[in-house]
């Protein structure tokens, strides 16, 4: 199987303005990776801060703001990415968002249901297409790595649209890895437990338990779910975009010790019934 020329390597990192995007950018930077960092455009200043950060560490970086649920965005993203550094090899379709979730779907409003699909989904399908069909023009392999989640293979109650995106994108992470690997191109997904990010965290966190505490509440988690910071996934990552990670295609990588305790809860309210 191709790998990867370590000469010449580009990262593409989306919803890299924090958290777990953030954290995987400054990574691969440190990897040796020429790194795009994308957002949407009114995160713009804290991909610079980002950008300068890598630069400042002797990096390459450049930023890249782009909606990646539209389609022409996400098609100017790589063509810039390309036309600036001169190709891509790995493709890390991290960007997501929760907002909307946190309630039953009886209540829920179709507004948000498509909004996180239109992000959750249809923007990582359409980071692996356009990436896909560059990396096919070059010829050289390449690493497309998605952002799933434990909500993708056991959800949660209050968050439907969240999990069905996640439970999609395992499938089309497959599909693609099946299409592609006999051009040495690898698809994966990684699928984080309960991990603390700005999108975790949030301001009455302060009142209920402390950080993440929030979230779990509406998730009608237990307050004890096991937590982790962004470095983790980002370490994760950092494999699977390496040349020697050939081998591993079409997985879903779980990286959680959430999964063991939600398996837990779930049958402790089972029991509580029978």
């Amino acid at each position: 199987m191709a790998q990867i020329a370590s000469s010449r390597r580009v990262a593409v990192i989306t919803g890299a303005a924090h958290g777990i995007g953030k954290s995987t950018a400054l990574r691969l930077a440190g990897d040796g990776f020429k790194v795009a960092v994308n957002d949407i455009d009114r995160k713009k200043n804290q991909l610079q801060d980002l950008v300068s950060e890598i630069r400042e560490k002797g990096g390459q970086a450049i930023a890249v703001p782009a909606d990646v649920s539209l389609e022409p965005d996400v098609q100017s993203m790589c063509a810039q990415v390309v036309d600036t550094m001169g190709g891509i090899d790995v493709m890390v379709a991290n960007a997501a968002t929760f907002q909307g979730s946190g309630r039953p779907l009886h209540e829920s409003s179709t507004e948000d249901f498509d909004r996180i699909m239109a992000i959750n989904l249809r923007g990582v399908m359409l980071s692996y297409k356009y990436v896909a069909q560059q990396m096919l023009k070059q010829g050289r392999g390449g690493r497309i790595i998605g952002a799933s989640s434990v909500a993708g293979k056991q959800s949660e109650a209050n968050a439907s649209a969240y999990c069905a995106a996640k439970f999609g994108l395992r499938g089309l992470t497959h599909s693609l890895a099946l299409e592609v690997f006999k051009h040495g191109i690898t698809v994966n997904s990684y699928a984080p437990g309960f991990i603390l990010t700005e999108m975790s965290c949030l301001p009455d966190d302060a009142h209920n338990g402390g950080p993440g505490s929030t979230i779990l509440k509406l998730l009608n988690l237990s307050p004890d779910t096991p937590k982790a910071w962004p470095d983790v996934i980002a370490s994760l990552i950092s494999y699977l975009a390496k040349p020697e990670s050939y081998y591993i295609t079409g997985q879903y990588n779980c990286t959680s010790a959430h999964s063991a305790a939600l398996i837990q809860q779930v049958g402790a309210r089972s029991n509580s019934h029978n």
